[in-house]
């Protein structure tokens, strides 16, 4: 019992002298109830809504304007034909499209037929059937609400799911479990290999040996670099064979932009271990650091547009954003790099910060 209180002792010493351990040990639980709290949202807003109005009259308008007085959806474009709609959903500019037939309201006075059809994103199946309830249940009221409609008829709101028409789940994990399969393999395993070479003695040794700094980061990360892209391999055989997930897009801009993401990953695990001087601290720096924003704040499983506006914020920071946009991109959209070169510039611009960051921390320690 003596012997156990003294380990007790000296344990609980050892964390209270370790101010980096103690911090992340504190702030670890406060920022996980933050995420936690706030990211975990089902709610739907901002929207982003597109209107097809080939022929505007008194009926579009009061419908349009229904639309817009409501808090969920924000109108992006107005459009007088459907051509530019694939773009706009291609790029993610739209998320619901509103297509009124030509003359609604002159149809309706003539006792005629009248349609609008509800075109939605379902690349995120069950946010997509929330929209378009939104959408629906809105028309719905409109026309419930219109007095003297002649011999009872109604509008009739036909529906239309794009990139994921049967709505299965696996087309929206899969390209966010490919982020954190590459996370988990490329920055914590990096900045936990790292560190423990750093309380073994041997990076020191490399430290002062003739290498340089950039040298020696590129012979200690190139083994995870293959890893990585052999994980890349497996997970889409695995999502293809298994779950039966499409790759619209071309496989070769996927496996390029996966290899993008992992060079941004092991640039984060090695500016960690950099930064950090045992392995304890380490994971929990790499646990804080990446594998809870790309759980949260990626768009992998909760939609971002429901999250307060700080955090949207701080997910434009959070790498993984931006290679599930381009994964989702290229295996449900089927787009190319001229719908994605925005989010693979952020990718490339943060690998470059990340490495020379990394380059300067290893130099400041030599020194």
């Amino acid at each position: 019992m003596n012997a156990l209180l003294g380990l007790l002792r000296k344990e609980g010493l050892h964390i209270l002298r370790d101010r980096r351990t103690l911090a992340v040990l504190i702030l670890l639980p406060v920022v996980q109830v933050i995420l936690f709290g706030f990211a975990i949202r089902t709610d739907v807003r901002d929207v982003r809504l597109a209107i097809v109005d080939p022929a505007p009259d008194a009926t579009t308008l009061a419908i349009r304007a229904r639309l817009a007085a409501t808090a969920t959806f924000r109108t992006v474009a107005v459009l007088g034909s459907p051509a530019p709609l694939d773009s706009l959903f291609q790029t993610g500019a739209a998320q619901v499209a509103v297509l009124f037939q030509p003359s609604l309201g002159e149809r309706l006075a003539r006792r005629l037929p009248a349609q609008v059809l509800v075109v939605t994103d379902a690349s995120e199946p069950n946010t997509g059937s929330a929209r378009q309830s939104y959408v629906a249940a809105v028309i719905r009221q409109f026309d419930a609400g219109t007095d003297a409609r002649p011999h009872g008829l109604h509008i009739a709101t036909r529906t239309r799911m794009r990139f994921n028409p049967t709505r299965e789940s696996s087309n929206l994990f899969v390209p966010g479990l490919m982020a954190m399969v590459l996370t988990i393999t490329s920055a914590l395993m990096t900045a936990l290999s790292l560190t423990r070479e750093k309380e073994s003695g041997t990076m020191e040794a490399l430290l002062v040996s003739p290498l340089r700094p950039w040298q020696i980061i590129v012979g200690k990360v190139a083994p995870y670099l293959v890893i990585g892209f052999v994980s890349v391999l497996a997970v889409l055989v695995e999502a293809r064979l298994v779950f039966d997930v499409p790759i619209r897009g071309s496989l070769t801009l996927l496996l390029a932009e996966g290899l993008l993401f992992i060079l941004v990953s092991l640039a984060l695990g090695i500016l960690i271990s950099a930064r950090t001087s045992s392995q304890r601290v380490a994971m929990m720096a790499a646990l804080v650091g990446t594998m809870l924003p790309t759980q949260m704040l990626s768009g992998f499983v909760f939609p971002l547009e429901s999250m307060p506006t700080v955090l949207q914020w701080i997910a434009n920071v959070v790498p993984a954003k931006w290679f599930v946009l381009i994964a989702r991109g290229i295996m449900l959209k089927g787009v190319g790099l001229e719908y994605l070169w925005r989010e693979t510039a952020v990718l490339g611009g943060m690998a470059i910060v990340l490495l020379v960051a990394s380059a300067r921390a290893f130099r400041v320690r030599l020194a």
